[in-house]
C-alpha cells in the first residue's frame, strides 16, 4: 500500500510529504498528488440555479440570479434574472404598476459578481464580503414580466480583494449601474 511509504496532508492549499520508511516511485508519488489535488469539476454554461447554489451559499428566497449565460474567468460574467409578479419584495403602490426595489436590483449584481469570484477552485472555500458600492445609478425601474441581463466586469483583481464593475439592462435599456469592491475571507 502507498499510505504505508509516504503520508500526504494538505493545509490551506499546500500540500506536504513525508516518507515514513521504505521506499516510492516518484510515478507512485505524482499519481497519488495529482489525487488529492484534482481540479474541480470546469463550469458548463449556462448554469441554472442548481448549479449557482453549488458555487454561491444563498438560497431562496435570497438567491436573486436564475441563470447564467457568459462567463470568462477573472474578466466578465452575464447572469439572468426573471421578474415574475410572484416575487415577495415587489414594491406596489395603489394604481401604479409594481417595481422591483433599486437594492434588490444590486443585491442581484452582487451575487453575479460573487459568482466570477468564487467560481475559481482556490475560492470555492472562502466567503465573499462586499465592502463598498460606488456610483450605483438607477436609470429605469424594473418591472413583473422583465428579464433583467447582468454583465459584471472585474476592473481590479488581487488575491484577497477587487473591484467589480456592474450593469443591468431589461428591454434595451440600462437600468441599474455601478462598482463594488469585495473582500475574501474565509468560511468560518
Amino acid at each position: 500500500m502507498l499510505w504505508r511509504h509516504f503520508r500526504a496532508a494538505r493545509f490551506s492549499g499546500f500540500l506536504s510529504l513525508w516518507n515514513v520508511g521504505g521506499s516510492v516511485s516518484s510515478r507512485q508519488v505524482r499519481r497519488h498528488v495529482r489525487a488529492i489535488l484534482s481540479p474541480m469539476e470546469p463550469l458548463r454554461l449556462p448554469l441554472d440555479c442548481t448549479a449557482i447554489e453549488s458555487i454561491l451559499p444563498h438560497r431562496y428566497p435570497f438567491l436573486l440570479v436564475d441563470r447564467i449565460t457568459e462567463f470568462e474567468a477573472d474578466k466578465r460574467i452575464v447572469g439572468i434574472k426573471n421578474v415574475s409578479l410572484n416575487e415577495r419584495y415587489l414594491s406596489k403602490r395603489p394604481g401604479e404598476q409594481a417595481v422591483v426595489p433599486p437594492t434588490i436590483l444590486t443585491e442581484a449584481v452582487a451575487q453575479v459578481g460573487a459568482i466570477l469570484i468564487l467560481a475559481k477552485p482556490e475560492n470555492r472555500a472562502k466567503l465573499i464580503y462586499i465592502v463598498g458600492i460606488e456610483r450605483v445609478r438607477y436609470r429605469h425601474p424594473a418591472h413583473p414580466g422583465d428579464t433583467v441581463n447582468i454583465e459584471v466586469n472585474v476592473k481590479r483583481l488581487r488575491s484577497r480583494m477587487g473591484q467589480l464593475h456592474g450593469v443591468a439592462t431589461a428591454n434595451g435599456k440600462a437600468i441599474l449601474e455601478g462598482r463594488m469592491t469585495f473582500a475574501l475571507g474565509p468560511k468560518t
